[in-house]
């Protein structure tokens, strides 16, 4: 069996209560041996509910990367950085393990968290321990993007108001909160991660922060509309950024899709509208407007 699947299957027909053993014991090998496993390289950083998990499956995929060991990301750098180095770096592959899996002398490896891109430390804790880390930014229209993490919240039960009253409380549900990230290391927001669904699409001061941080020749952007219009010609601009052995994979579908109702017209356009006008600073980045506005 390919090494890279088996653990997904192990982990699908294991009982909640062992995953969660084999896990624990699996993160404590991991801190035992820290000191010999691969630190990232590749960074995805979001945004949430943008196709990052297709980007991970792909990635994954690749025969010269490895992933975490345990699952696609960590959430060091959001709402775990307090554990350490040390606990980050057991989340990653043995060296010799990963040039085993790859047959490569220099693999690499990668995460994808996408609540990094929004809070607002990451970026500059991913410059300063991860300095020649390449930083991957996938973005959807901002609608779309807000109502599908407003469902998917919902499914979850983070959420159980209509979207639309769930829009008019997000300002009074977040208030203040990304102030007490910044000003306490080991806070962590419950209403600033799920009810920030304007927030979080409102991509300018999120891309702004990274842009400081790690400079843009770190930073690639892919917009989701071209991705899925065009997955093997996105994904080899990417593996060409990042300097990659060109991989084609086979057929690409949307991990994580969770189709649902339409928003009404009326609120589409309200939306629309109010995230046009915040957008300068993402098309100044991409030197056109996104492809959301090219339809």
């Amino acid at each position: 069996m390919n090494p890279r699947r088996w653990v997904q299957r192990a982990r699908r027909r294991l009982p909640d209560p062992l995953v969660r053993a084999v896990r624990a014991t699996a993160l404590g090998w991991g801190m035992l041996t820290a000191r010999w496993r691969l630190a990232p390289s590749v960074i995805v950083v979001g945004a949430q509910r943008s196709g990052t998990t297709t980007l991970f499956r792909l990635l994954e995929e690749h025969p010269e990367l490895v992933r975490p060991t345990l699952s696609k990301g960590t959430g060091y750098f959001d709402d775990h950085y307090h554990r350490g180095p040390r606990w980050y770096r057991a989340h990653f592959p043995l060296r010799w393990v990963a040039r085993r899996v790859t047959s490569g002398a220099a693999p690499r490896s990668f995460e994808c968290s996408g609540y990094y891109l929004f809070h607002p430390l990451a970026a500059e804790r991913i410059a300063r321990d991860l300095p020649d880390a390449r930083v991957v930014v996938m973005l959807r229209d901002p609608v779309a993007r807000a109502h599908s993490a407003y469902r998917h919240e919902f499914s979850r039960g983070f959420e159980s108001e209509p979207f639309e009253s769930a829009l008019a409380l997000e300002e009074e549900r977040t208030r203040g909160e990304a102030e007490r990230l910044l000003t306490d290391p080991h806070h962590c927001s419950y209403e600033h991660r799920h009810h920030s669904y304007r927030g979080r699409s409102d991509y300018g001061p999120q891309l702004a922060r990274f842009v400081e941080a790690v400079g843009r020749d770190r930073i690639h952007l892919i917009e989701a509309e071209r991705f899925f219009a065009d997955p093997a010609g996105e994904f080899a601009a990417l593996q060409d950024w990042l300097g990659l052995t060109p991989w084609h994979p086979g057929p690409v579908r949307a991990w994580n899709a969770e189709p649902g109702t339409p928003l009404p017209d009326r609120l589409t356009r309200e939306l629309s509208t109010w995230f046009e006008t915040r957008e300068g600073p993402l098309t100044e980045l991409l030197g056109r407007p996104p492809a959301w506005r090219e339809k």
